[in-house]
């Protein structure tokens, strides 16, 4: 693959100028930049404060966080996120959305992350939620919150229906949120259903809200958990409205792995969407990691590659061909979703791209390698080299102890490859001492110097 201008180019013919720059990807898988369509920046890395959540439930996540929001500045939520974006960019995380509560009458965490938003602009694309945590319509002033986060700049429009004091308020925000994207030309994202309970059955308006007002391919559904409960002919006719309006589904197996079920004796139901169903009915489904170290979910590391893992286990998607299209979920699906006009690996596309320690799409899932090397339009971004092995590491720190104790660099010049990393043929070495360098023959000794595989039988 050859890039210019920051974008995919057609390899240069045999015999022509070759660039100027070569990157050896060594054989190992190359995918699109990473997406990911549902996290919560704005409470990452807030685990265990100011409690820890003991039931592991999604209402008591919720109380906490109603409790640690209000010691929330902009520079605790820059701060936070700050780690995490640097987290995501290395794992190949290069487009995000993420939802911020702005019940807040300051509304703190929206504006902390309007200002991330511009400070990462050059190494990853940030949408934004504006998304009501104690629900709109059972939060003082909501709407107007809501209007408000919407014209400070948020890019899509949220709402948690289920979560609402009432039924009649759960389907009146979904009608609100729905509105109020259409009438600022946003999209939408909302918390659907994010229970264990089959009664919950908001899907159903989101989707008729969506045909009514014309917002096909603008509307995403997250979560929507409910749904495993449902009777079949009810779940048969809800998702095929689903796909007329032609939605976005979002699932998230790490969070609603620990938070569904809570409530259950066994069999303990697994909660979480039905995505096959919704695959076969050609809707858009997506893997969201949803939330790093928070009231929520204490672990993570916003890598959605483990949120994929998961999946694989979680959502019965063991299959062949269902391991390869956790890939698509991560990649090409949440691309839609987030509507990205320029995505993907088309010659003449944006080189933003990412190569993994790993051959191929299974063995990316099974390894969950480190990424190799990510490119933002072109740019490196984020390098990982890969890691020693034993013997390779107590070679280096050998060498290290010479450098410190001798003052002496000992380079290689030229090797041949070996298996046997306790020592390399070295033909010649470079000694550096006290600032005299000269080239002597080695006679065929053996050097104790850190050596990766990659570099062996390479120099010049």
């Amino acid at each position: 693959m050859a890039i210019e201008g920051g974008r995919i180019v057609s390899p240069p013919p045999a015999g022509a100028v070759q660039p100027a720059n070569v990157i050896d990807a060594r054989g190992g898988l190359l995918t699109p930049a990473l997406v990911e369509p549902h996290i919560h920046l704005d409470a990452v890395l807030t685990v265990g404060q100011p409690r820890h959540n003991l039931s592991g439930s999604l209402f008591e996540g919720i109380a906490i966080w109603g409790e640690r929001v209000k010691d929330l500045t902009v520079d605790d939520v820059k701060r936070r996120v700050a780690q995490v974006l640097r987290w995501q960019v290395a794992n190949g995380v290069l487009f995000v959305r993420s939802h911020v509560d702005v019940c807040d009458p300051k509304l703190t965490a929206l504006r902390a992350l309007l200002e991330v938003r511009e400070e990462f602009a050059d190494q990853i694309t940030i949408q934004l939620v504006a998304f009501p945590q104690q629900g709109i319509q059972s939060f003082p002033d909501g709407e107007g919150l809501m209007r408000k986060a919407v014209e400070l700049g948020a890019d899509v429009v949220g709402g948690i229906p289920h979560f609402e004091l009432t039924r009649e308020y759960g389907e009146q925000s979904v009608k609100f949120a729905v509105a109020l994207a259409h009438e600022f030309n946003r999209l939408v994202d909302i918390h659907c259903d994010e229970t264990d309970d089959e009664h919950s059955r908001f899907l159903e308006v989101l989707a008729a809200e969506t045909i009514r007002l014309n917002m096909q391919g603008r509307v995403t559904a997250s979560h929507t958990t409910a749904m495993h409960s449902y009777n079949n002919a009810y779940a048969y006719r809800v998702i095929n409205n689903v796909a007329r309006a032609r939605m976005h589904m979002v699932t998230n197996p790490l969070d609603n792995s620990v938070l569904q079920g809570r409530f259950d004796s066994y069999p303990v139901r697994r909660g979480h969407t039905r995505i096959k169903e919704l695959m076969a009915a050609g809707v858009n489904v997506c893997i969201g990691h949803d939330s790093v170290m928070d009231p929520w979910y204490p672990l993570g590391y916003g890598d959605p590659l483990q949120a994929a893992f998961v999946l694989a286990h979680y959502g019965h998607m063991s299959g062949a061909e269902e391991l390869k299209r956790l890939l698509e979920m991560i990649t090409f699906n949440p691309a839609r979703a987030l509507g990205l006009p320029d995505y993907g690996l088309e010659t003449g596309g944006p080189a933003s791209l990412v190569v993994y320690e790993a051959p191929g799409e299974v063995d990316a899932l099974r390894l969950i390698p480190r990424r190799r090397l990510v490119l933002r339009r072109g740019r490196v971004v984020a390098r990982t080299e890969p890691a020693l092995g034993h013997r390779e590491l107590k070679a280096e720190t050998e060498a290290r102890r010479a450098l410190e104790h001798d003052v002496v660099a000992v380079h290689l010049l030229h090797a041949r490859a070996r298996d046997d990393l306790r020592g390399e043929h070295v033909d010649a070495v470079e000694l550096a001492v006290a600032g005299q360098r000269r080239v002597e023959p080695s006679h065929g000794a053996r050097v104790a110097v850190a050596v990766r595989r990659r570099d062996l039988g390479r120099a010049p």
